[in-house]
C-alpha cells in the first residue's frame, strides 16, 4: 500500500468519526425522525471510521525525548 492511499485512509477515517460526532450533537432530533435507527446508523458510522484509520499503514510516529 502507498503512502498516498494510506493518507486517504486516514482522512476518510477522520471525516467519518466526524460526521459521527455532528449526529451526537443532533441526535435528539435524528432519534425523533428515525428512532432507534438514528443509533444503529452511529454505530456503523463510528465502526467504519475506526476501520478506516486502524487500516492505516503509515509509519508511526517517532518520539525523541
Amino acid at each position: 500500500m502507498n503512502n498516498a492511499e494510506s493518507k486517504t485512509k486516514f482522512w476518510l477515517g477522520n471525516a467519518v468519526l466526524a460526521v459521527a460526532m455532528l449526529m451526537l450533537f443532533y441526535m435528539e432530533d435524528l432519534w425523533s425522525l428515525l428512532g432507534s435507527a438514528a443509533m444503529v446508523v452511529w454505530i456503523v458510522l463510528v465502526g467504519v471510521g475506526v476501520y478506516f484509520l486502524m487500516n492505516d499503514r503509515s509509519e508511526p510516529p517517532t518520539f525523541s525525548g
